[in-house]
Formats: structure tokens, sequence, C-alpha cells
């Protein structure tokens, strides 16, 4: 090897490295000088596009430095680019103009703090980037100004970009931002239509054409865009925190699951109720049968005379007996039969006092009668909904009366559901771009501008109060009011400002039409809040009234959010309420009435309208009510009119005006009546008001229970037989004593029982168990005192032969042929014979047994809840309107969650438990509520709440130009205006970038609550949230304040209930979470709540009204409590039976169904308590005998005195015109007066000939005594 040429290719292979490192650097140098090159700088020529805006200016130079008065913009804008001597492609009007062209989407997008920054990052690349010319191509320039770009932008930046706002929250519209910046509804925005959106001319803010070119990969030697950008999950570099839950899904952690969905209770495969008391029902068979055999069977083998139990000298109970008083009786026995004596001893004392005294007794009850009735000029009739079902002390009431003291009560409403019968249009419309559209056939041109005639004409209604005319702007809601008085109207039409002009816009040539009511609608119903449809129209899409319109509240019948597929358009009215201001309300419902009036006479062939107002529904039961009493009044009649011929025992045809008793049978009604307005009088002198259920149902009641002691009273003395030297005073009285200690059991019983009753929560249960209290006693003390009296008067006049109603008619002297009735000979000879007979009772049983088993089977699937359709007349106009409103609305009631006062919103740890924003607690009210509506099908929570705390924070944001403030005068200063003079409320340094508190927190919140949106700050909250806070303390501190959601669709009381439920479960979950009270509040729901308890009220007022009826029969019954039990334990049965009549029937269970079966257990005492009681006294020698007497004896009356008194009445309540009627008074009262008569006449005589109650011994002794030698005696044989 040669030393010199090694060396020499060595210095050689040197030179060639560093020539080649010399020429890349080189390279690199020009391609680095290439990249700081930038497309245009400075502003230069108007847009002819967008009024107001400038072209760029045409540069293809370096950046140039800013100057130092665009230092603050460029860093409160751009501080990415804020590095250096701050050489850009802009200068400081650009950065000018790019602030003003961002300050809304910045007020929506700066709640997340990763969004905005891409999103600012996207914007200042564009406009200012030093390396514009590397992903920017000038494609027209026009003179000095360029008026055509591309932007290469990488697929990378865009997704992440979208993807950081996707979720972004537009609280005061419970939308998502990019609703209301992409053009289109946020689950139709994808990151490529977002930007082309925001880059189209007719967006009204790009003032020239930018095409956007997605790429990550170089394009034509344009390298795209593709930025660092930050994921919503994630903190900034500068130390904001990553987005909110609210904001940011990825925020989030796991999404909630509702819990699983319980199964139905089964046992294999059936239904475990049905299943349960199958077997049970099939156990008990088995049993009873083989009893009921042995029982037989061990009697054939005994042989025992007949007599045996007669002539037994040693027999107790014999008659023949020659020392009863040596029988052993308990002590029990003893004082049953001495109380016993007592009450007939009292009654037979009364009785015949009151046929001597008549004039004394009748004059008197008169007089009693009218000062107890006299309160009926004090009489207050309830037709209040809020009054009737909902308590003063129930939660749904208290929140209520917190809601309405705070904020004012709910708006009255009043809405049309408008749908027409014309077929759709034949041609979809056929946008410039894109697919054709189909629009429904109520979104037609012609149909919009006849409903839009119809809306104008119900805005230029006058109704008349007290002499002064009333319009709609009198007494609607208008939020903006006094700046802008324009009435609320959630109206589609809105979107065209009311206006048959705006509705008309059209813009095109004689090929195409651009842009019309089409057009405005798409894009409207996408974002309801903008002030400008970004078409050539340029019209707005905010409603006059300085609000929204959102499509689900004014559409109706489309599905999914295809609202061009439209089938009914939704017009609401808001009208203001008000607590105690009676001429302001009296307004009101004047120019509801107006409504109703011009509503039904409103005639157009191609539109089909339903409507309501808020008097509506109360003005309909008033009407049915009075629509109905004719039928009440026929029915009474047919009643009346068969107790004042039933009552009569007619022997002959020639004594057949005699022995009618006609005028005693009105006698007994008006006493009945005269009963009842005595406790509605008595009451009304209290102040208790009486309501529609109280009038229709005790008259009913207290006439079954009336005259059923009025035919006991009188068919025993028509079976009785006057003893000698008896006078008649002493056998009426005698009668008494012996049937009077029955009917005060039977009245005293369902006293007591319906004054427990009033222990109920439920007004409408409470008022008429006191008044049906106080009205069987009051006519059990006529019945005893009045009605005895005319009784003997009535017996007088018989016995002297006069006629009835005629008495000066006297026939003439014949002989008396006395004879029982057809109805009693029956039931002694061939009924109660027949159902006692050895074979019919086991069948009765087992008959019984099984109706009891189904009906606890079926007892669990009554439904709970009142259909609102049931409540109005057939012919009603609003049963269209509820019919309309399940089958085209999309959306279901506000509900409000009300944060009480108490918190210091000064404080960020108690505005982090509230608001939903960045920072805010993951457990706040605002996101907690938002959780729910991911899981609207389980929650019945249909949205993410609307925020006056999170809009707030944004609006008084120094990045934000909603906040402003005279630098004089220190007053608000309105985002529209331009003054040099108005500064921003908070300084653009890091603590004032932070949320507001202490002083600073109430210094600018009222400032916020009169801002009206505008085109320059969307966020005002004067239309959103003027009544969404208490102001306290002279504006001081914030009270208390609500955030608003929506519940999901409503359609049936269960939905309504379980809405209700689960929003108290949500509800309660927040206050536990943030250590503060926190409720739910929804219009409906005081008329719901007594449903999330109705099955607890009923089990206890039922429960109780069966203890108290036990109690009082075991002590009138002689301290018997067998006796007492078998009353009972047949009222239970007859009571289950009726749940499983409901079930058969589809009777739901409410407020009225328990009314009536607290009344159905009152009256149950009058079919079981009179049988019970004779066949506790009967002296009959087995059960079956006694059990026997007791039914031909009582059984006649009961079946004469309820059953058929109460049938013919019955079966015309179901001619009524009104629904409920038909369901809740026809159908139960039938069931209640079946079930009485079969359980009562039927069942019970059988119960008791297998396990009635022993007899007592003291009784057979006392009676023994007492008839002992007389005529009487053969009837104790007999």
């Amino acid at each position: 090897m040669i030393p010199g040429r090694t060396m020499g290719s060595s210095s050689l292979r040197s030179g060639f490295w560093f020539l080649l490192i010399i020429v890349l650097l080189s390279v690199e140098h020009f391609q680095w000088v290439g990249a700081q090159q930038c497309v245009w700088y400075g502003q230069c020529g108007d847009s002819p596009i967008v009024h107001g805006k400038k072209y760029n200016c045409n540069y293809t130079g370096p950046p140039l430095p800013l100057k130092e008065e665009g230092y603050d913009l460029l860093k409160e804008l751009c501080p990415g680019l804020d590095y250096g001597n701050r050489s850009l492609c802009c200068d400081v009007d650009q950065l000018q103009t790019l602030k003003e062209s961002l300050q809304v989407p910045q007020q929506f997008l700066s709640r997340c703090p990763a969004c905005i920054y891409n999103f600012m990052n996207f914007f200042c690349e564009l406009t200012c980037s030093p390396h514009q010319s590397q992903f920017m191509n000038a494609t027209q320039i026009s003179g000095p100004s360029v008026v055509d770009v591309q932007y290469y932008i990488g697929e990378r930046f865009a997704s992440a970009m979208y993807n950081a706002c996707k979720d972004v929250e537009a609280p005061s519209s419970n939308m998502k931002a990019l609703s209301l910046l992409c053009g289109r509804v946020a689950e139709d925005c994808t990151p490529t239509n977002w930007i082309q959106f925001m880059f189209d001319i007719s967006n009204q803010q790009t003032p020239f054409p930018i095409q956007p070119v997605f790429s990550d990969s170089p394009v034509a030697g344009f390298t795209p865009m593709n930025n660092q950008t930050f994921d919503c999950s994630e903190a900034l570099d500068d130390g904001q925190a990553a987005c909110s839950c609210q904001d940011c899904v990825k925020s989030c952690g796991p999404t909630p699951v509702p819990p699983p969905v319980i199964p139905p209770w089964t046992i294999l495969g059936f239904d475990a109720m049905v299943f349960i008391m199958w077997m049970s029902y099939m156990a008990f068979l088995l049993v009873f049968v083989t009893l009921v055999v042995g029982a037989w069977c061990y009697r054939r083998s005994l042989v025992v005379s007949e007599y045996g139990p007669i002539l037994d000298s040693k027999n107790p109970l014999s008659l023949n007996g020659e020392s009863p008083d040596q029988t052993a009786v308990t002590c029990c026995e003893t004082l049953g039969e001495r109380f016993e004596e007592s009450m007939r001893s009292v009654f037979s004392s009364w009785g015949s006092f009151c046929v001597q005294h008549p004039s004394l007794v009748i004059l008197g009850s008169l007089i009693l009668v009218v000062a107890a009735s006299s309160g009926l000029v004090y009489m207050r009739i309830t037709t209040d909904p809020v009054e009737l079902w909902s308590s003063p002390d129930s939660q749904a009431r208290q929140e209520k009366d917190y809601y309405d003291s705070h904020f004012g009560p709910f708006y009255r409403t009043t809405q049309l559901i408008i749908t027409t019968p014309l077929p759709p249009p034949p041609d979809p419309f056929q946008p410039v771009m894109g697919p054709p559209v189909p629009f429904g056939a109520i979104l037609d041109l012609s149909v919009l501008h006849q409903v839009l005639d119809l809306q104008l004409m119900i805005e230029g209604l006058e109704a008349t109060y007290e002499g002064s005319k009333v319009t709609l702007k009198d007494v609607c809601f208008a939020p903006l009011a006094p700046y802008n008085n324009n009435c609320t109207i959630m109206s589609v039409l809105n979107y065209f400002q009311n206006s048959h002009d705006v509705l008309d816009h059209e813009f095109g040539d004689e090929f195409l039409v651009y842009a019309d009511y089409h057009t405005h609608f798409l894009f409207c119903v996408n974002a309801p809040a903008s002030l400008n449809d970004t078409s050539v129209l340029h019209d707005p899409c905010l409603g006059t009234f300085g609000g929204p319109i959102f499509p689900w509240v004014a559409l109706g019948g489309y599905d999914g959010t295809n609202y061009n597929n439209a089938t009914a358009l939704v017009i609401t009215f808001p009208l203001n309420n008000y607590l105690n201001d009676t001429v302001k309300k009296g307004k009101a419902l004047a120019w509801e009435k107006e409504f109703i009036r011009f509503m039904k006479n409103f005639s157009n062939p191609n539109l089909t309208v339903a409507f309501t107002t808020e008097r509506s529904v109360e003005d309909e039961i008033e009407r049915e009510s009075n629509s109905d009493i004719s039928t009440i009044v026929i029915s009474y009649a047919i009643m009346f009119l068969y107790i004042s011929l039933a009552l009569g025992h007619i022997h002959s045809c020639g004594r057949l005006l005699v022995d009618s008793k006609v005028s005693l049978g009105i006698a007994g009604i008006l006493i009945v009546l005269s009963s009842v307005a005595s406790s509605l009088g008595i009451f009304s002198y209290a102040g208790v008001p009486l309501t529609l259920i109280v009038i229709e149902v005790i008259p009913f009641l207290v006439l079954a229970v009336g005259v059923d002691n009025i035919f006991i009273i009188v068919q025993t003395y028509q079976r009785d037989e006057r003893l000698p030297h008896e006078e008649l005073h002493q056998q009426i009285g005698r009668i008494l004593g012996d049937v009077a200690p029955s009917m005060f059991l039977s009245s005293f019983s369902e006293t007591v029982a319906f004054f427990l009753g009033a222990l109920s929560n439920m007004p409408a249960v409470r008022t008429f168990s006191l008044f049906a209290g106080l009205a069987v006693f009051i006519d059990f003390l006529l019945q005893i005192s009045c009605f005895v009296s005319l009784l003997g008067l009535d017996l007088r006049r018989q016995e002297a032969k006069r006629w009835d109603i005629l008495c000066c008619v006297k026939l003439p002297e014949g002989q008396e042929q006395e004879s029982d009735s057809f109805l009693f000979r029956f039931f002694r000879k061939v009924y109660a014979p027949f159902v006692l007979k050895e074979w019919v009772r086991p069948v009765i049983v087992a008959v019984f047994v099984g109706m009891l088993s189904f009906s606890v089977a079926v007892v669990n699937k009554v439904e709970v809840g009142l259909d609102q359709k049931l409540s109005m007349p057939d012919d009603s106009y609003v049963l269209q309107y509820f019919k309309n409103m399940s089958e085209y609305l999309h959306i279901g009631p506000p509900v409000y969650f009300v944060v009480e006062d108490g918190l210091d919103y000064r404080l960020p740890e108690d505005q982090n438990k509230v608001c939903g924003g960045t920072g805010c607690d993951n457990n706040s009210v605002v996101q907690q509520v938002y959780s729910a509506s991911l899981i609207s099908s389980y929650t019945k929570v249909a949205s993410t709440p609307s925020s006056w705390l999170d809009d707030y924070f944004d609006w008084v944001k120094p990045q934000s130009t909603c906040c402003r403030y005279y630098n004089s005068s220190g007053a608000f200063c309105n985002a529209s205006v331009v003054d040099p003079s108005c500064v921003r409320c908070r300084p653009m340094t890091p603590s004032g970038k932070r949320r507001p508190a202490g002083e600073d927190f109430m210094r600018f919140l009222p400032m916020f609550l009169m801002d009206n949106p505008n085109v320059n700050c969307g966020k005002g909250g004067h239309a959103a949230y003027a009544t969404a806070l208490d102001l306290e303390g002279n504006r001081t501190r914030v009270g208390a304040s609500y955030f608003m959601t929506y519940h999901t669709v409503l359609k049936e009381s269960p939905d309504f209930i379980e809405a209700l439920k689960m929003a108290r479960v949500l509800a309660s979950n927040i206050s536990q979470s943030v250590g503060h009270k926190v409720f739910a509040y929804s219009v409906f729901y005081v008329f719901y709540e007594q449903y999330l308890t109705v099955a607890y009220d009923t089990a206890l007022n039922l429960g109780v009204s069966l203890a108290a009826i036990f109690v009082v029969t075991t002590v009138l019954l002689g301290f018997d409590v067998w006796a007492a039990v078998m009353v009972s334990v047949t009222i239970a049965m007859i009571l289950v039976n009726m749940f499983g009549v409901m079930w058969l029937w589809d009777i739901s269970l409410n407020a009225v169904s328990l009314v009536n079966l607290v009344m159905a257990c009152g009256i149950s005492v009058e079919f079981c308590s009179h049988i019970v009681r004779a066949f506790s006294v009967s002296v009959k020698r087995t059960r079956v005998e006694r059990a026997e007497e007791a039914l031909a004896f009582m059984g006649s009356s009961v079946f004469s005195g309820i059953t058929l008194t109460k049938f013919g009445g019955i079966l015309i309540l179901a001619l009524s015109k009104s629904q409920i009627f038909q369901v809740f008074y026809f159908r139960m009262y039938l069931a209640i007066v079946l079930l009485g008569a079969a359980h009562g006449l039927v069942f019970l005589p059988v119960l008791l000939s297998y396990v009635g109650p022993g007899m007592n011994k003291a009784k057979v002794l006392a009676a023994n005594s007492r008839f002992a030698g007389t005529e009487r005696e053969r009837l104790l044989n007999y």
C-alpha cells in the first residue's frame, strides 16, 4: 500500500461528505424559507358576499412582525403564535376580524378547554400562521384581494377537533352546541361537513369561499395542517382542566346502565299469584270436602231422637228444664246479655216516647235539621283539581307551593294540535345540493299559510272582563318584556316570524330555487336559536319573543329527527299565571273562555284542530256534572218510587189505599235527604269545602243505609203480633228495642269506619269520609226518633182505616185479613231452607272461596291511576286533544330540579356542587341530571338540563364579548353596542379567566339576567333564565334556583307515575350527593303523587275501617268476639272480591275508586251485621236453624231494603254520558250491591251454619224468663 495515495483518498472522501452536508443544509434552508411564506397579509376591498366583511390582501412574501397594539389580541386569540418577534401573515385588523367572527362559537365552545383550544388553533393557523403557504393555496385573486383559497387540513386534526367538541352542550337550549354551529342537528354533524359549513359563504360569516381539502398525506406539493390537538379528556399545557363529563363523554367513565327489568314472578311458567291461589284453593277443597263427608258419615252412624234435646230435662237449653237458673253461664255471656238488655230497654222506652209525643219529636227534629242545614248558605264547592287530589301536607303540594312562591306559578297552557286530511305533496323538495327531501302534508306552503291565518286570528281575539277588553298581549308570557312585548308562541311559524311575507321568501332564477321556506325550515329545526339561516335569505330562526322554538315542541308525528316528515303542528300559547291576583287571573280565564268559543266555531276543511286550555278540564268536569243531573235525578226517582210502594203490605185490593205507605216512604226519603243536608251544613259552618264526589256519592250511600233501616223497622212491625193488653206505643217501643240495637250496630260501625277513613292523606277521600260518617249517624238518630213518630202516626191512620195521603177518606168497617208479605214467605218457606240444605251449603262455600281465591290472585294486577280521558264527557272536545297528544307529541312535560335556598354561589365549592362545566363535581346537580338523560328510557328524563350557572360562567368570560359595562357609569353595556367606553367585565389575566367568585359573582349576575340574546352574544340570560333563580337580599345573593329539562313522552297514567317516581329518586340521590336539598317539580306531580301511595292508602283505609267495624261489632253484639269475626271476615271477602271485579272490568285504583271501596265497606256492614245479630240473638237449637231464622226474618228486609232499592237506580247510571259515571259509579255500585247481597244473603248464613258463634246461654235464659207463659213462647219453639 502507498501511504500517499491513502492520504489523498481520505482527503477526497472527507471533502465529498462536507460538500454533501452543505448541499443538504442549503435544501433545508430553502424549504424552510419557502414554508415561511404568506398567502395574504392585511385587508383590502369589501366583500360583496357578506356586508361589513373585507377580503384579505394577496401577499406572498415572508411573515411580518405584528404591531405592538396587537399583542394582547394575539395572546387572547392565538397564544400558540405569541413567540419570538411575532412574525405573522396577518395584521391587527385581521386579528380583530377573527375575534368578531368567532365570538359566537367561542361563547358556546369555551365550556370545554380542549375543544376551544383546537378550534381557535384551526382558525389561527388559517388566518395568521407564518407557514401559510405550506397548507394554503390562493386559487383565485382579484386585483389586490384573495377571493378564493384552498385549505389543506389533516384528517387527524379535523377528527380530533370534532371529537373534542361533539359533546359540548348549549345549556340554555338543552341541545348540543354543534346543533347551533354545524347547520344541522348534532347527530348528523361530521368533521368534514362541520368545517365545510363554517367555510361556506352562505353562512354569512365567511367573506369568500374557502375550499377545505382533507388528507393526512401531502397533496399537490402542500402539507396539510396537522398541528397538535388535545383530547377533551386531557388537561391543557397551561393548566386548564379536562372538559366536564357533560361536555365530554370520555371524561365520564362508564356509561350508566339501567338496572335490569325485574322479570314477572312465575312458578312453573305460570303467574306466581295465580299458581299459589289455585293450589291453595285445591288444597282447601280437598280438606273441606274431606271434613264435610266425614261429618256426614259420623252423623249417619248416630241415632238420636229428634225430641231428645227438647225433652231432656238435664239439657240447659231445654224449655222443659226445671231449673234453668242453675245453668252454667260464663261471665262474658252474662255481661253481653245485660248490655243487650240495657240497649233493648233504652230503645223500647225511647220508641214508646216518640210514638206518644209525635209532635214534640217531629218539631224538635225539624228545628235541629233546619239549624244544621242552614250552614249550606256557607257552602263552598271545590272544583280545583289540586285541592281535590293533593293534600296541603303532601310532598308534591309543599314542593309546588315552594316553587310558586320563589319562581311564580307555572304557566297556563293553551295548546292546539293541527293535522290535515290533505295528502302529502307528490314531489319531494329538491335542494340545490343533496338528495330530495320529502315533506309532510302539514308542511305544505298553502297549509302553513292557513295555519298562520288561524294563529293570527287567535292572537287578535278580544275577550271581555268586567267591562274591559282583554287581548292575548294582556295575559301572555313575554319573557323579554318590556324591551320586547311579543308573546311567546311555540309554533313552527315563528321560524318565519309569524309573517306571511317571510313565509313566502324565495330566492332563485328561472331554472332553480336556491332558497325558500323549505331550506329555512330545514336549517331552523337544526339551529332554532340562530339569528341567520346562513342562506341567501338571511332570515332568523329565533322566535319573535326572543327565544328558540324547539322542533320537538312545535312538531309532531315525525320519525327520529326527520322533522320534515311531521304530520302535525303543535302551537302553544303560554299564559301568565297568578297566585293571589284574582283580577289578572280573571282576565286570563276570560281570554281562555273566548278562545274556546272561537275554536268551537272554527271550521276549515283542510285543517283538523284539537285544542285545550288550562281551564278546559275543569270546565268539562263541571259541564259533565251538570249534564248528569238528569240521569242522577231519574236514578233517585226510581229508588224513591220503589221505596214508597214497597214499604206497604197490601192485604187485599180493597185495602190498597189504606195499607200503602207512600206518605211514610216519602217521609223516610226526606229524612235521608235531611241527614245529608245536615251533614253538609254542619261542615259548611266549619268551613270544610264540598267536592263533587261528596255531592254525588253520599246521597247514594245514606239512602242505602237509611232505607235498609226503614224497611227493617216497618217490616218487623208488619210481621209482629201485638201482645194482649199492649198498646200501639208499647208495641212499637218493643219492636224498636228488638231492631234498634241492630240498626245502631250497623250505623255506628259505619260512622266510626268513615271517621277513621278521614285519616287519609287524599283530600277527596278525607272529605267524603267526614261528610259520610256524620250523615250516616244523623240519619240513624232521625230514624229512631222522627221516623218512629211518623210510623206511629201512620199506623194510627191505618188502624183507623183511613186512606194513605188522603187521610180524610175512611173505609167502611170490615174484617181484616192478616198475612205475611210474599217476599217474607218466599225467604222463610223457600229460599232460606234451600240455601241451608245439607248438599247446597258445601257448594256455596266452594263457589265463594273460589271467587275469593281468584280475586286474591289478581289483586296485584289492578292498574293504578286514572285515564284522564275517563274524566271527560263522551262529546267533549278535550277527548280529541288527549287522543292527538298521545299520538303526535314527541316530548313530555318540563321538569324542574329545584335547588333550595342555602347554597352560597359565591363560593367555588358550592358552585361545583351545582354546575356542569369544567372543574365542576362529577356528582353535581347538572351532571347527575345529564347522566340520567343518558338512560332516558329508565329515568324518564329526556335531555340535558338548562343551566343558568354554566351559561353565566360562559357569558362572563373575558374571551367573550357578552359581559361589558360602561367605564364611566358601571352600567351594563350590551354586546351589540359599539362604544369605546364599554370595557370587558373581567381582565384577560389568568385570574380573570377563572370563574367569578365572591363579590364578582354577584356584581355581574344581574347584568346576565337582563341581557337579551343578540347576534354578537347568544348567551344572554334574560329570555331563558329570568325566572330561574330567586335573587335575595336586595339582589346581593342567590336564593333558590332551578335547572329545567324535559320528561320523555308520557301517554298513560303508568308513564306519569313512573316519571314522578324516577324524578324523586334522582332528586333524592342528588340531595345526598351534594349535601343540600334538591327536589324535582313538574306541573302534573300534584295529581299523580297519590298513585305512589294509593295501594298503601287503600290497605290502610280499608284495614282501619275493618278494625273499627270489628271493635264496634264486638261491643254492640254483647262482647261476642266470634260474631264480630264473622262480620269482619265477610266484609273483607266482599272488598277483596271488589278488586277481582275491578280487574275484570278494567277499573283502575285511584281516589275515586278508593272512595267507592270505603263506601263498599260501609254498605257491606248493612248486608252482614243485621244477619249476624239476628243469628246471635236467636234461641234456636242448632246453628243451621239459627241461620235459617236469621235469613228468613232479616234477609227479606235486607234484600228489599238495599238490593232492590239500589238495583233499579244503578241501572239508570249506565245511561250516563259521563265515562267516569259509567266506569266508577255504574260498574262499581253494581258490583258493591251484587257482591254485598251475594255474601250477606248467600254465603254468610252458610258460614254461620258451619262456624257461627255459639248460643249465648244467658240470652236464652233471659228469653225463657221474659216470654214464659205468653203467646210469644211458641215462637221460641218455631
